[in-house]
């Protein structure tokens, strides 16, 4: 019996395989060893073939070359020609999606976090640092392009000097700048030790040097983050919460969730883990809420909280110390 036959499925008929087989030889993907004879069947198949690797790997150049001519002059496939195979199907997905964002926005004018690129990219914040996305960035020649900050910015924080005689603290990072500047009259008047500008992506990257940077290293910390309820707010949180524990500002969250939503974030990717383990920080009725802006692409921006507003939540809490 062929060794090909033992490759198959039972239910495939021995004439499929044969018409499969000799299909494979025109294509001169497959060669006869003519050594090694045939099964002795009235439609013989020859009991070993050869894979035509050089042919195989001809067919995979042009599908290579096919793609270098598609894709934005950016990106640049030529390590792919003296790869395996694997590997260029590995990555293929991820190239896609990258095309497509320059195809969208062009290569970026800022710099960002590498989070943030990640995101953008491929939905995934975590893709770049921890699952090889930089690695596939430098194949493709984009890492030096992409403009992505590998040392991050100091942590931008205001400080309530009322509290730093104590050895538990709370901290409050905000998404956005008008958020920050709305709340930061009102920080001497709270139990938190800092108000924190998370700039967005940035807090990804920065948040470890709390202690460090105010000078209590030996105490005992715990942050709160509030940030958009959109895809990218949630990922961003959720990141915080999977790196560094952070806590998720629920009272400002459940006031936000009584305001009317807006549209227009249908082109921002999100993250479903992130989605999941958001929504199930919610009661019911709030998670009903949720589910029905994330089904019509809605969000609802923390700005969408007023001054005094966001005093009266930050006021009354509950917040709970470390």
């Amino acid at each position: 019996m062929s060794d090909l036959e033992l490759q198959v499925k039972g239910t495939t008929d021995y004439e499929e395989l044969a018409a499969a087989i000799q299909g494979l030889m025109e294509d001169n993907i497959l060669d006869p060893v003519k050594s090694r004879g045939t099964n002795g069947k009235s439609l013989p198949l020859f009991n070993s073939y050869r894979i035509n690797k050089a042919y195989l790997r001809e067919t995979l150049n042009a599908e290579i070359q096919g793609f270098s001519i598609r894709l934005n002059p950016p990106i640049c496939l030529d390590t792919y020609f003296s790869l395996d195979e694997r590997e260029w199907n590995k990555d293929l997905p991820y190239i896609k999606k990258i095309n497509a964002m320059i195809e969208r926005k062009g290569l970026p004018s800022d710099y960002a976090s590498a989070q943030e690129r990640s995101f953008e990219l491929t939905g995934d914040e975590k893709w770049i640092d921890e699952k090889e996305g930089k690695r596939l960035l430098e194949r493709i020649r984009l890492w030096d392009k992409l403009k992505i900050i590998t040392n991050p910015e100091p942590l931008m924080l205001a400080i309530n000097p009322w509290r730093f005689d104590k050895s538990r603290h709370i901290h409050l990072a905000v998404e956005n700048k008008a958020t920050f500047y709305a709340l930061l009259s009102y920080l001497k008047e709270t139990d938190f030790t800092t108000l924190i500008y998370g700039s967005g992506w940035g807090i990804t990257s920065n948040i470890d040097r709390l202690p460090t940077q105010i000078g209590l290293e030996g105490d005992s910390h715990r942050v709160y983050y509030f940030g958009d309820i959109d895809p990218e707010g949630i990922s961003i949180w959720h990141l915080l919460k999977v790196k560094y524990d952070v806590e998720l500002a629920l009272p400002f969250y459940k006031e936000l969730l009584k305001k009317d939503y807006s549209l227009g974030k249908e082109t921002q990717q999100g993250n479903p883990e992130a989605i999941i383990c958001f929504k199930a920080l919610f009661p019911e009725g709030e998670k009903k809420v949720l589910e029905e802006m994330f089904l019509n692409q809605g969000y609802l921006p923390q700005e969408g909280l007023g001054k005094e507003e966001l005093k009266d939540i930050w006021g009354r809490g509950p917040w709970i110390f470390p």
